[in-house]
């Protein structure tokens, strides 16, 4: 099509940019546009009477960064971290959330529409798709909403 053709060029969104991260061995994709920085692990201060899957605050740029660790969420045992972990910086509309990484394994495209997971998955809160990217692997896509809302929920 050449722009002299009657009907209008739409790009439509076929597919996007995903930061790939490991946790418990297993490998989880997040929109590349919610991801505002990857840090290492900073100081974390512990909040008395928090859920175990929230492992603190840190100060991110000045600001304070509640770090959430998704492993007991996920349910997929949670190993020592070793010295590649990371904490992938979630940013949208203002609201910022640390995820704690086993490791962060890059970017993968990932199709805009992808297969759900099973609604017996005891993740499917978390996860809103489920990749295949051939060699690969199986790559589960977290939802940015939905670890948003539950990072607010702690």
């Amino acid at each position: 099509m050449t722009w002299f053709d009657d009907e209008p060029v739409v790009a439509a969104a076929e597919s996007a940019d995903h930061v790939v991260v490991r946790l418990a061995g297993g490998r989880y994709c997040l929109r590349a546009t919610d991801v505002a920085e990857v840090v290492p692990v900073p100081v974390l201060t512990r909040l008395p009477g928090a859920p175990r899957w929230i492992r603190g605050v840190a100060n991110w740029r000045g600001h304070v960064l509640p770090v959430v660790d998704l492993r007991p969420v996920l349910q997929v045992g949670e190993p020592a971290l070793p010295s590649s972990a990371r904490v992938v910086v979630l940013s949208v509309a203002d609201v910022e959330v640390g995820l704690l990484a086993e490791a962060v394994d890059g970017l993968l495209e990932v199709p805009a529409e992808v297969p759900l997971p099973p609604p017996t998955v005891p993740t499917a809160a978390l996860v809103t798709g489920v990749h295949d990217a051939g060699p690969r692997g199986l790559v589960a896509v977290l939802g940015t909403a939905e670890i948003l809302a539950l990072a607010h929920r702690g």
